[in-house]
This record gives structure tokens, sequence and C-alpha cells, in this order.
């Protein structure tokens, strides 16, 4: 009896997305790190699809692009900045989130969007019909999430703007990821907006589409990533 109400505690106390690796032997690791590269390049994929509808940017890149207008500077390097000052203070203030592959994620998403750009900017771009754009953005937010999934099963790091979603579904617990995730992306999109950051048609789908799916596709890339790792 006492042993089944410890379990019950240890179920309620359990966090979500904080997994311990310190097991992992450099096989394993590189393995995990594999998977997570996948996963990268679908997300990176789909945020490809996102960016060329021409119809509005990610959630994030609203705030970037609001921050780097005041500062004066390019979007890519405030982004580049507040993904780094994110993983430093989440490196300082909480444990267990910040991997290797966190810095993998922050260092190579932007060569991967450019591939996919020069791959796919001929057929799908500002000129396109609406109907291809509208499609684009939504399979954008389908298969972004399905990467993200992906990434975050792997447990060898998320980039470090996803991170806030995750570290605070783990502290909240009550609450939902998707409920959580969505209040970020609105975060984010309202702060960068106010300091002068674009919306477009396409932020806004970002916004009530992104969380949900990622939850979506959660627990069916969990058991083929657990599957490959051979982690319960």
């Amino acid at each position: 009896m006492q042993d089944n109400q410890r379990k019950i505690v240890q179920n309620k106390n359990e966090k979500q997305f904080a997994a311990d690796t310190s097991n992992r032997s450099m096989g394993d690791w590189a393995k995990a790190l594999v998977i997570l590269l996948i996963g990268l390049a679908i997300a990176h994929l789909g945020v490809t699809l996102f960016l060329l509808s021409d119809l509005g940017t990610d959630t994030f890149t609203v705030f970037a692009q609001g921050l780097a207008r005041r500062v004066g500077i390019s979007v890519g390097m405030m982004q580049m900045t507040v993904v780094c000052v994110l993983m430093i203070i989440m490196l300082l203030t909480t444990k267990g989130y910040v991997k290797p592959g966190t810095v993998v994620c922050a260092l190579c998403g932007g060569p991967i969007i450019d591939f996919f750009t020069w791959i796919l900017g001929g057929y799908i771009n500002g000129d396109s019909a609406m109907i291809v754009r509208i499609i684009s953005v939504v399979a954008g937010c389908v298969i972004l999430s399905l990467g993200m999934s992906v990434v975050i099963n792997s447990n060898a790091g998320t980039g470090p703007n996803d991170l806030v979603a995750i570290i605070l579904t783990d502290k909240i617990r009550k609450i939902e990821f998707r409920w959580v995730r969505m209040a970020c992306d609105v975060f984010f999109v309202v702060l960068g907006f106010v300091l002068g950051g674009t919306v477009g048609v396409g932020t806004i789908v970002a916004v009530f589409l992104t969380g949900p799916l990622v939850q979506f596709w959660l627990p069916k890339t969990k058991k083929i990533v657990n599957s490959i790792l051979r982690e319960v």
C-alpha cells in the first residue's frame, strides 16, 4: 500500500520533458543526435515552407524582428543574440534541459532553412497562387510540429526559444503543453508587434496551430524514437 502511494507521489512529481541522460554512452548520444538532426531538418523544412509563403513570419521571428528594429541590427544577428542569452539563462537557472543538441539547434537552423529555400524558392514564393501559399503555411505548421516532436523526444536538447514552453510546462504541470506553447507564441507575437515586428496571417495560424500539433505528434514520435534509442 505504501509502495503504491510512493509511486503516485513520484508520478505527480515527475516532469514531462526533463529527462536524465547522464547514463547514456557515447554511442547512445551519437544516435540521439542523429535523430535530433533528422527532426531539426523536418522542422526547418516546415519553417521554410512557412516563410516562403510570404504570409508572415513565425512567432519568435516577429519578436526578434521587433527588437532588431529598436536596436538597429539585423534580424539574424538579433535572433542569434536572443537565443544565446536564453541559453545562458537556462543553463544558470534550470537543470536537465540545456544539452549538446541545444547548441546544435541554435547553430544549424539557419543553414538548413537556407538549403531548403534554395531548393523550393523557385516553386513557392510571394508570386505564387494564393492557394499554394495558404497550403504552404498549413503544411509548414504540420511539418514544423512533427519535426519539433522528434527533436524533443530525442532528449538530446531543444532550441532555446522552444525550451521556454517546455520548461514552463514542467514547472506549471497542471496546464498542458499545447496551451503553454500557445501562450508563449502569443507573448512573442504581441511583444514583437509592439516593438515594431511584422505580423501576418501566417503568424496567427502559427500561434493557434503549432502548440496543439506538437502535442498531437509527441506521443506518436516518442514510440518510434524510444524504440530506436531503446529507452523507456
